[in-house]
């Protein structure tokens, strides 16, 4: 029953627990819209936030759902993806983001080219902001090198707000010498946790009726087993779900009960 068949058993229109779903369907969770509300303040002000929480937590999500919610007219947000590269890495991401195609391996061409587009974008009365994913990943020293970008006209003028989101790991690695000046620009922090039972509920709800589904399938043992199995964390929680969907429709079970939870933990764990 690993074919599309328990889609038919359970009357499902798409894939149930996909994480690839429109931003209109991403339910707006408090952790969520604080974290809305958190990037917005940065940007007005030009500096520096901070999104932590595990993997799994909905760190990317969010971040999509927040990008989703600027108009492009008025705002040109640079989306990266960081890895441990060196900052030369960094920067070729920033340009192609830019549209700029550069050969030179020279950082000070590439920090003048991407500080020349900025101020190019802001002279158009568009706002614009840089976000980097996974930034738990950057190297110590690309912290440091990361700071010149948001300095303009001696440090005046606060041109290019940066959104830091990625594991715990990123606070700590604030906090290393190199990394102060740019952890000092740094004014609004949020760290998203596992869900608790009762939005675990809501949130199984909500994925049920994207698929098509308007009665609740999982029994409130699953729920618990689900909340219990995924730590409350969003991606494991997922994959959970839809096990246990799968498992229920091969038992041919009109819900899903707490030991189809369990019988789709073996699987993928």
């Amino acid at each position: 029953m690993m074919d599309k068949s328990y889609r038919q058993f359970f009357a499902l229109q798409s894939e149930p627990f996909s994480i690839d779903i429109k931003r209109k369907d991403i339910m707006v969770t408090p952790s969520l819209a604080a974290v809305q509300d958190r990037i917005q303040y940065a940007i007005r002000l030009g500096a520096v936030a901070l999104i932590t929480g595990e993997i799994g937590s909905g760190k990317s999500t969010a971040l999509r759902y927040v990008i989703g919610g600027f108009h492009p007219s008025e705002y040109k947000i640079i989306y990266i993806t960081a890895t441990s590269g060196s900052i030369l890495e960094l920067y070729r991401q920033i340009l192609s983001e830019l549209g700029i195609d550069i050969k030179s391996a020279s950082k000070a061409v590439m920090t003048q080219l991407i500080k020349r587009e900025i101020l190019e974008i802001t002279s158009k009365k568009m706002k614009i902001a840089m976000m980097i994913d996974e930034a738990s990943l950057l190297r110590l020293e690309v912290f440091a090198e990361l700071h010149t970008l948001t300095q303009f006209e001696q440090d005046s003028k606060p041109f290019l707000p940066i959104i830091l989101s990625g594991q715990i790991n990123l606070v700590d690695n604030l906090q290393y010498r190199n990394s102060l000046p740019l952890a000092s620009r740094v004014i609004a922090k949020s760290h998203l946790k596992g869900i608790d039972l009762k939005t675990m509920d809501d949130y199984l709800r909500h994925h049920l009726a994207i698929a098509g589904v308007k009665r609740m399938l999982f029994e409130d043992a699953a729920v618990t087993a689900i909340h219990q199995g995924s730590g409350g964390l969003f991606r494991k929680a997922n994959h959970l779900a839809r096990g246990a969907i799968i498992a229920a429709a091969k038992s041919e079970s009109t819900s899903v009960t707490a030991e189809h939870v369990r019988l789709s933990a073996t699987e993928i764990l």
